[in-house]
C-alpha cells in the first residue's frame, strides 16, 4: 500500500509539472506567480535587434552605394566609348585591331593622368600600386581559314610588363609602349589583363554622423579574345577593401562620441540576446528532463514506450529557434562593433547574420501568438501540410529538372533565357507565376522550323502542366491540412498517449491575490480552450 501511495503522489507530481509545463506564461504565472522573463526579454530583444538592423542597414547603404558609384565611374574613366549601361555579363566589345590598340593606350593615358581628371577622392597607392599589362597566347599558332587550315599548340604564354605611376612621365615609358610587348597577334592572342590599384576616401559617411571609410580598389580590365570570334568582350571587375584610415583629424563633429553611443548600444544588445540564450537553453535541458520522467513512469506503470510523437512534444522548436538566432546576432553583433570600429570589413557576413537572426526572431513573435485559438490555425496548417508537401515537392522537382535540361540543351542556342542552367530554371520558375510568359514565347529565334514547333510544345505543356495541375494539387494539400484543422478544432485534436494522461487531472492551482501587473492578466483564456493548445 506505501508503494501504491507513493506510485500515486510520483503520478500526481507529474501531472502536476506536465501540466504546468505546457502552459503559456500568462497561465503560468496566474498558476504559481512565475514572472514570464522570457517573454518579456523576447519582446525587449525584438526592439533592440530591429533597431540595432537599421542602423547597421543605413550605414552599409552608404557603403553600398560609394562601392556602386565608384565602379560606375571607372568604367566611364578607363573604358574607350563605354554607353553607361553594360552590353550583358560584360561593359563593352570592340570588333577592329585598332579598337583593341586605342583601347588599351585609352587605359594606361588616362592611368597617367588619373589627378587632373578623376572627381573623386582617389590617387595611387604608395606600394605595390603599379599598372600591370599581362597578355595570354597560344605559343605557337598558323591560320589560313581560306584553305582550311589549322597548326597550333594549344600550350600557352604568359607575359608581362609594368608601370609605375611617377615613370609614365618619362621617356623609358615611351620606350616600354613602343616596345614589341603591344605587337599584338590575334589569332593566337587569348586576353590582355590590364590591373592596377588605387585607393579612396568615403566622405558622405560624415553626413550620417559616421567615421570615414578608407578604401582600396582592385581594378581588373579584360579584353576577352577566347572565342576568336572577331569580338573582343572587355570586362571590369572592382574589388574593394574596406580599411582603417590611418591618420585621420575631424574637427566641429560629435562623431566619436556618436560612434560610442552605437557601440554601448550593440553591447546591450549582445547580453540580451546572452540572457535569452542562457533562458532558452535552460528550458530545453528541464524539458528533457521532464521528458525522461515522463519515459520512464510510462515504462514503469503501463510497461510499454512512449511514441515518438509524444516525445517530440517535450523539444520545443520555438526555443531551438530562439537559440540559433540568438547565437547569429551575438556573432553579428561583435562584427558590427568591429566594423564600427574600423577593425574590420565583413560587411556581407555580419549582413547575413544579423538578417536571418532578425528573420528568426520575428518569427518567433507566432509561438505566442499561437497560445490563441483564432491564430494558432496558422502554425497548425503549416505542421500538418509540410509532410505532404514536401513529398509533393519531391516528385513535381523531378518534372521541373526534366524540363530544366530539356530547355537547356534544346532552346539554348536560340533563346537568351536558356543559355545556362541556372537561366532556364529561374525562367521556368517565372513561368510558373505567371511572369513574363509572353516575352519567353516571342524571344525564339526562328532559325529553325523544327526547333520553334518543338518550343511552342515545350513551354504550352510546361505552362499547362505545372500551372493548370501541379500548382493546383499543392494548393489542395494545404487547403486540405487546413479544413482537418478546422474540423479538429471543432470534434477534438486526436488524444495521444500524453494527452490521455493529462485529461483527467486538475488544473494546477491558481493563486487568488491580486496581482500588481494587471498586463499579464490581459491574456487570460477561457478553460474550454486548454485543450486545442494544451501541446506546443
Amino acid at each position: 500500500m506505501m508503494a501504491q501511495s507513493d506510485l500515486d503522489l510520483k503520478e500526481t507530481a507529474l501531472k502536476e509539472d506536465l501540466k504546468f509545463y505546457f502552459m503559456n506564461p500568462c497561465e503560468k504565472y496566474r498558476a504559481r506567480r512565475q514572472i514570464p522573463w522570457k517573454l518579456a526579454l523576447q519582446i525587449l530583444k525584438i526592439l533592440m535587434v530591429t533597431t540595432q538592423l537599421i542602423f547597421f542597414g543605413l550605414s552599409n547603404q552608404l557603403v553600398v552605394s560609394f562601392k556602386e558609384e565608384n565602379t560606375v565611374a571607372f568604367k566611364h574613366l578607363f573604358l574607350k566609348g563605354y554607353s553607361g549601361v553594360d552590353e550583358d555579363d560584360y561593359s563593352c566589345s570592340i570588333y577592329t585591331q585598332q579598337d583593341a590598340y586605342d583601347s588599351i593606350f585609352y587605359v594606361i593615358n588616362q592611368y597617367r593622368h588619373l589627378k587632373n581628371i578623376a572627381l573623386g577622392t582617389l590617387g595611387y597607392e604608395h606600394e605595390g600600386s603599379d599598372l600591370k599589362i599581362c597578355k595570354q597566347q597560344y605559343k605557337k599558332s598558323t591560320m589560313l581559314p581560306s584553305n582550311d587550315t589549322l597548326n597550333i599548340d594549344v600550350s600557352t604564354e604568359t607575359e608581362c610588363i609594368f608601370f609605375k605611376p611617377q615613370e609614365l612621365a618619362d621617356k623609358k615609358a615611351e620606350l616600354k609602349l613602343n616596345s614589341s610587348f603591344f605587337h599584338l597577334e590575334f589569332y593566337r592572342l587569348i586576353q590582355v589583363e590590364i590591373s592596377f590599384k588605387l585607393k579612396g576616401i568615403a566622405l558622405q559617411t560624415i553626413h550620417a554622423r559616421e567615421l570615414p571609410d578608407c578604401y582600396a580598389f582592385q581594378n581588373t580590365i579584360t579584353f576577352n579574345n577566347r572565342a576568336h570570334s572577331g569580338k573582343i568582350k572587355i570586362y571590369f571587375d572592382s574589388d574593394t577593401d574596406i580599411q582603417e584610415c590611418k591618420d585621420w583629424h575631424i574637427f566641429g563633429s560629435v562623431l566619436q562620441k556618436n560612434t560610442q553611443y552605437i557601440l554601448v548600444f550593440d553591447g546591450f544588445v549582445i547580453l540580451s540576446c546572452f540572457a535569452s540564450l542562457i533562458l532558452c537553453t535552460r528550458s530545453i535541458v528541464l524539458a528533457l528532463r521532464l521528458q525522461k520522467r515522463f519515459v520512464n513512469y510510462f515504462l514503469e506503470k503501463y510497461n510499454r514506450h512512449v511514441c515518438h510523437a509524444d516525445r517530440l512534444e517535450f523539444i520545443n522548436g520555438w526555443y531551438v529557434l530562439v537559440i540559433i538566432s540568438d547565437v547569429m546576432t551575438i556573432i553579428g553583433s561583435i562584427l558590427k562593433m568591429e566594423i564600427k570600429a574600423k577593425n574590420l570589413a565583413s560587411y556581407d557576413v555580419c549582413s547575413i547574420l544579423l538578417g536571418t537572426s532578425t528573420l528568426f526572431v520575428w518569427v518567433g513573435v507566432i509561438r505566442y501568438l499561437g497560445y490563441f485559438q483564432t491564430y494558432n490555425v496558422l502554425i497548425l496548417t503549416m505542421q500538418a501540410s509540410l509532410p505532404k508537401v514536401l513529398r509533393f515537392c519531391c516528385c513535381a522537382g523531378m518534372i521541373y529538372l526534366g524540363y530544366t535540361f530539356c530547355g537547356w540543351i534544346v532552346l539554348g542556342p536560340y533563346h537568351e533565357k536558356f543559355e545556362d542552367l541556372n537561366t532556364v530554371a529561374e525562367c521556368l520558375f517565372s513561368l510558373v507565376n505567371g511572369d513574363d510568359m509572353f516575352a519567353t514565347f516571342a524571344q525564339i529565334q526562328q532559325k529553325s522550323t523544327l526547333v520553334w514547333m518543338f518550343s511552342r510544345l515545350y513551354l504550352y505543356s510546361f505552362i499547362s502542366l505545372f500551372i493548370y495541375m501541379i500548382l493546383s494539387l499543392f494548393i489542395a494539400l494545404i487547403t486540405d491540412s487546413y479544413d482537418t484543422i478546422k474540423k479538429y478544432q471543432q470534434s477534438g485534436f486526436p488524444v495521444t498517449d500524453l494527452h490521455e494522461f493529462l485529461k483527467d487531472h486538475g488544473s494546477v492551482g491558481c493563486r487568488k491575490e491580486n496581482t500588481s501587473m494587471p498586463f499579464i492578466c490581459c491574456c487570460r483564456r477561457q478553460q474550454s480552450d486548454d485543450n486545442l493548445i494544451l501541446i506546443n
